[in-house]
């Protein structure tokens, strides 16, 4: 069973940066792939970033390649998502999930997660 819990939403002006952490409880943390997704108003919750359960592979969508960085801290049982040149398309409520124990390859869609937290929401205004 893993536990996750989000943190570091808030609002913040366009072209600024925030930072998210997800903190995990159960020791499948650190042999799980993990994601973080988002959900915006009206829309469906999509892949933004992906991390293999060693680090050794991200992967990002198209829209925040070159500005998002997904890394891990698995003595801290952390997964973060550094945000930075934010844009107001980047307003939703954030996710971390992780795949499940044994499962170490980025996948895309949202089925092959076991486990969510509960979200964070970042506002970005123009």
């Amino acid at each position: 069973q893993v536990q996750l819990v989000e943190s570091g939403g808030g609002l913040v002006q366009a072209g600024g940066s925030l930072r998210l952490s997800c903190a995990a409880s159960g020791r499948t943390f650190s042999m799980s792939a993990m994601g973080w997704f988002r959900q915006a108003p009206g829309k469906e919750r999509e892949f933004v970033a992906g991390l293999s359960w060693n680090g050794g592979s991200t992967d990002y969508a198209d829209s925040v390649k070159g500005r998002f960085t997904i890394f891990r801290d698995n003595a801290k049982n952390t997964l973060y998502l550094q945000m930075n040149s934010l844009k107001p398309e980047d307003t939703a409520v954030y996710y971390c999930a992780a795949r499940g124990l044994g499962y170490s390859d980025i996948v895309y869609d949202i089925r092959n997660y076991a486990y969510w937290g509960q979200g964070t929401q970042v506002t970005v205004s123009s």
